[in-house]
């Protein structure tokens, strides 16, 4: 069990704080919903775990074969639906570094569509995967 808390702050922010760190965010509501888009918002954030949690256990993959993953990047895109107002695509586009064997690509593939935040969102969202081997 992992604790967070988080506070109206007021005015569509949110301030949150990590239990066993102390690590802080804010957030705001986006522009498109009543919001300045001043901080990542609550769909932002959703998106931004699943790149975070996709690396991250490709990155536990290539550790565990002593592969060196260092410089990977992963972007993401946030499409929104309507009707209700929710998280409908998520493109995410990972760069992998050079100097990885051929037989990574399957592994590290195979361990993004695994992570943890994939298999915890609604099937109806659809996630778009891109991976360009350096």
């Amino acid at each position: 069990m992992v604790r967070m808390d988080a506070v109206y702050e007021g005015d569509l922010h949110t301030s949150s704080r990590h239990g066993p760190s102390g690590a802080e965010l804010a957030t705001d509501a986006p522009v498109d919903n009543q919001g300045r888009g001043e901080s990542f918002s609550p769909t932002d954030l959703l998106v931004t775990a699943l790149g975070s949690c996709m690396m991250t256990i490709m990155g536990i993959a290539a550790r565990d074969r002593g592969w060196a993953m260092e410089g990977a990047r992963v972007s993401l895109e946030k499409h929104m639906g309507e009707a209700p107002r929710r998280v409908a695509r998520i493109v995410v586009r990972f760069d992998m570094p050079g100097g990885l064997p051929a037989e990574a690509r399957g592994v590290l593939e195979e361990a993004a569509r695994g992570c943890p935040v994939c298999r915890s969102l609604h099937p109806d969202i659809e996630i778009d995967r891109c991976f360009v081997w350096d």
